[in-house]
């Protein structure tokens, strides 16, 4: 079983910053990918920032400039996020692309944290 717990949510004023940490347990032969996602009220969920093992990292045009993804080992990624604004406030999700043990090298499936909240206020 594999499991994705995230941290570091909370409340902000605007132009302060936040430090999003997720970590992935349990029976993984390899991570892929893992990446951040977010959801405002009434909108879809969107890419935010990702980073392919090995590869470099991509982000969304909203928030290149002021957030920084980061993986350290294999399992864990990390967001920063720097000059938030109000319209940054979302349940931030983690997402991971990865091979379970015991599953062929061609295997991949997409595992999510429970995601959590980060609010800026003007």
């Amino acid at each position: 079983q594999v499991q994705l717990v995230e941290s570091g949510g909370g409340l902000v004023q605007a132009g302060g910053s936040l430090r999003l940490s997720c970590v992935a347990s349990g029976s993984i032969s390899r991570v892929n990918s893992m990446a951040w996602y977010r959801q405002a009220p009434g909108k879809q969920r969107e890419l935010v920032a990702g980073i392919i093992t090995g590869g470099y990292p991509n982000y969304a045009d909203s928030v290149k400039g002021r957030f920084t993804i980061s993986r350290e080992k294999a399992n864990m990624v990390y967001l920063q996020m720097d000059s938030l604004k109000p319209e940054d406030t979302a349940v931030y999700y983690c997402n991971a692309a990865l091979r379970p043990l015991g599953w062929g090298v061609r295997a991949q499936f997409d595992y999510w944290g429970q995601g959590t909240q980060v609010t800026v206020s003007s």
